[in-house]
């Protein structure tokens, strides 16, 4: 079940042994910039700490919240203390809240790559839902669903992966139309259709998500119709297709376009 972010907060300013902060396992195995950590351990040491870590109470120790990279910070000047913003009981949040507010904090890193942001979005929306974790993001929800990726599909559609549709259309289907029941529909109009025809079916849906059926299918039949083909001749080909263009005074790609183009008529009255 998606849990909430409280409202407010209260805390208050306290100064503890650093030793006694505990890092929950999966913040453990963060690769924190060390770069970035060493200038922050610059900042702090000439201006000081301006932004204590959130911490709460956990039996003798206690529950880093948010600031690992002032911590770290701390940790490399050598602190045995740090002031901290220790968090009231009635606003103590869960471990699983815990963790989502660290995450929440590191979402905005100027370093982090593709696949951090996407174990975030999946992280927040386990943990407090997709619209609690999109605004948390600071990103629109299709935007969200685009990190998501297949994890992000609802399961009423992954029921139909992969007898229907595969992993790949499934996601696109959904990041396109993400109403459950107008998706499952048009599950139900394309899965018939033959993997490649299928393909330029939901690019051309993705182009224009209102279109009909029909109107989005003759748009699909025309993406599959491919107007610049390249093949390779073999080396005694190419050489007599060479010299048949010097004497017809074109270029090979016109002469083996005019070649096709004649074939083909020729089929057609066949």
């Amino acid at each position: 079940m998606a849990r909430r972010y409280k409202p407010t907060i209260s805390y208050r300013l306290k100064e503890i042994p650093i030793k006694q902060i505990h890092i929950w396992k999966e913040a453990q195995a963060r690769k924190l910039d060390r770069e970035g950590i060493s200038e922050l351990a610059k900042s702090i040491k000439s201006e000081g700490l301006l932004n204590p870590p959130l911490v709460q109470k956990e039996g003798k120790s206690y529950l880093l919240m948010s600031g690992q990279r002032r911590l770290a910070a701390m940790k490399r000047l050598g602190a045995k203390k740090i002031p901290v913003h220790l968090l009231t009981k009635k606003t103590a949040y869960d471990l699983e809240d815990a963790k989502a507010a660290s995450v929440v904090e590191n979402i905005h890193r100027n370093d982090m790559n593709h696949k951090e942001t996407a174990d975030a979005c999946k992280f927040l929306t386990e943990t407090i839902g997709k619209s609690a974790a999109a605004r948390s993001m600071g990103m629109s929800l299709p935007t969200l669903n685009k990190y998501l990726g297949f994890s992000g599909v609802p399961d009423k559609l992954k029921a139909f992966v992969p007898q229907q549709l595969s992993r790949d259309e499934m996601t696109r289907l959904y990041q396109t139309v993400p109403n459950v029941s107008k998706a499952i529909k048009i599950v139900e109009k394309i899965s018939k259709l033959d993997p490649q025809l299928r393909k330029k079916y939901l690019i051309a849906l993705s182009r224009s998500p209102k279109s009909s059926h029909q109107k989005l299918l003759k748009q699909a039949k025309s993406l599959r119709i491919k107007q610049k083909i390249s093949f390779k001749l073999s080396k005694t080909n190419a050489k007599k297709l060479a010299r048949a263009s010097d004497t017809l005074d074109t270029t090979p790609d016109d002469l083996a376009g005019k070649i096709i183009a004649d074939y083909l008529k020729r089929k057609k009255r066949r």
